[in-house]
């Protein structure tokens, strides 16, 4: 009599890990920290050369222990924070002297990025970057510094999107946070200067130029604004109380209680 085949155990598939959920959960919250972290900074909000501890800052982000360590020592190899065992975690002071040496570097930066944005951008990307120079032509006058920065971190984002150079990216961003943060000082705690029109007049220039495939004219409006950029430092040395720049010499001029 014949014999029915054998049959072969039916593999059933494992379960995933638990923790892989997790782990990707913790890496978007690690990020979020780090956004509103950059955030804060930008706006002062956490002042340059203020100390504080981890469970400070996890008050003001409302996030755990975990991604909010991530997040600072992201913002410490970005220089945007320093940390340090005994005196724990410091804002950056701002040193104008080098952030004029970096503004170098950003402009140099810029246009190798804007160079490729404009040659490698498709057409979704400039649809969307001429969206944006419409919100900017509109209601740029009338935007608060907040708003702006909200437009110019997705406009940076676009050019480095269609760029497609990753490599550049992890440098550009700090830089951006820094400057974005002299911007924020110069339009509001300099006399005079509050108005956007010239910074949002400058944006718009270098996104006509990429939208359009301009290359030379991309780049020559990179420069401009990064021009626009460098006669802040003249209005922040003048006018702006070098506290500003590092709270912790606020506490020096008053000396001990």
């Amino acid at each position: 009599m014949a014999t029915s085949p054998r049959r072969r155990p039916t593999l059933v598939a494992a379960a995933p890990a638990p923790e892989a959920p997790r782990r990707r959960s913790q890496v978007n919250l690690s990020d979020l920290a780090y956004e509103r972290l950059e955030e804060l900074l930008i706006c002062c909000e956490l002042k340059p050369g203020r100390f504080l501890a981890m469970h400070e800052l996890q008050t003001l982000v409302g996030y755990g222990r975990t991604p909010v360590h991530q997040a600072v020592s992201r913002l410490a190899a970005d220089t945007l924070v320093l940390v340090s065992p005994r005196h724990g975690i410091q804002i950056a002071p701002i040193d104008l002297t080098r952030e004029r040496v970096l503004l170098r570097l950003r402009r140099d930066m810029e246009r190798f990025v804007i160079r490729l944005a404009t040659e490698r951008s498709g057409a979704s990307q400039r649809n969307q970057m001429l969206h944006i120079r419409r919100q900017l032509m509109e209601h740029g006058a009338d935007m608060t510094i907040d708003q702006f920065n909200a437009i110019d971190r997705r406009i940076d984002q676009l050019f480095l999107a269609a760029a497609n150079e990753p490599f550049v990216e992890s440098t550009l961003r700090p830089l951006h946070t820094i400057f974005r943060r002299i911007g924020w000082i110069y339009h509001m705690q300099t006399a005079n200067h509050a108005n956007l029109q010239g910074t949002v007049d400058g944006h718009v220039a270098v996104i006509d130029a990429v939208a359009n495939g301009h290359v030379d004219s991309a780049i020559a409006a990179s420069d401009g604004l990064m021009d626009f950029v460098e006669s802040m430092f003249y209005a922040l040395e003048r006018e702006v109380d070098p506290a500003l720049l590092d709270c912790s010499l606020h506490s020096i001029a008053l000396g001990p209680a």
